[in-house]
């Protein structure tokens, strides 16, 4: 059976952003969600969508990835557009006002979707999970159980793809045996992919509990050893021009 491709999932590879430290990359994630956001002149997301662009090139993303990721949310998109561009009080019609900003939001969060995606692209979860555990180091000081919310995360993401070809495993089974899961009307569809999602959840259900055991058996508190070290000068300078091209971006 192919293994189903996960837009977003780590793939290997030898770009400057594959080597760039994951603290980098996680800082600068948070700084491009917040510049694309707080952007609020057209100019200003322009200059947002051309660093993702560069972002892109420098990881050898593929802009489909992108499009791939906002698949799932293609519906709540549409709705959200069609809910603010048309007018059903007063004087029917399309508003250009609502449209406008309707369609500058689904850009947001298109920019967003961008950039996580080409993060989990070029990170592995190990290196995702260590860098937010040693950004957010400061805070055991506080009692926040860092190591635990890092393996935590870890954990999470190592779910995704085993989810995702679960998923398929489960599907072509049930085709096999006779099931109709794209045919007929709504209801029958969802009645037929409940014999997906059944067994989906009963075993990852399972996968949990195993894990759980496991970490026990290890005698796993929570804690781990974080190693952050310096960053190189070329992820200092990286870090530094993502900084200023996120204040330019909202200045403009």
């Amino acid at each position: 059976m192919r293994r189903p491709r996960v837009p977003g999932a780590f793939a290997p590879g030898d770009t400057l952003v594959h080597h760039m430290d994951a603290r980098v990359k996680v800082v600068l994630l948070a700084v491009a969600s917040v510049a694309a956001f707080a952007a609020s002149a057209p100019w200003g997301l322009a200059l947002v969508a051309i660093g993702l662009a560069a972002a892109l090139v420098a990881s050898r993303t593929s802009a489909m990835t992108v499009l791939l990721g906002l698949r799932p949310a293609a519906v709540v998109l549409v709705v959200s557009v069609l809910s603010n561009a048309v007018v059903l009080v007063g004087q029917p019609g399309l508003s250009p006002e609502g449209l406008w900003r309707s369609a500058t939001m689904v850009l947001r969060v298109a920019l967003v979707v961008g950039f996580a995606l080409t993060l989990s692209s070029t990170t592995a979860p190990p290196a995702i999970a260590d860098a937010v555990a040693a950004l957010a180091a400061p805070l055991r000081r506080l009692g926040v159980p860092v190591g635990g919310v890092a393996t935590s995360a870890s954990v999470a993401l190592r779910f995704i793809p085993l989810t995702v070809e679960e998923v398929e495993r489960i599907r072509c089974a049930q085709r096999a045996r006779g099931a109709r899961l794209d045919e007929g009307g709504p209801v029958r569809r969802l009645s037929g992919w409940a014999q997906v999602l059944v067994p989906l959840l009963v075993g990852l259900f399972r996968r949990a509990d195993e894990l759980a055991s496991a970490m026990c058996d290890r005698c796993f508190t929570g804690d781990r050893p974080i190693a952050a070290g310096s960053l190189p000068a070329r992820d200092a300078l990286a870090l530094l021009g993502g900084i200023v091209w996120a204040v330019a971006s909202v200045a403009l």
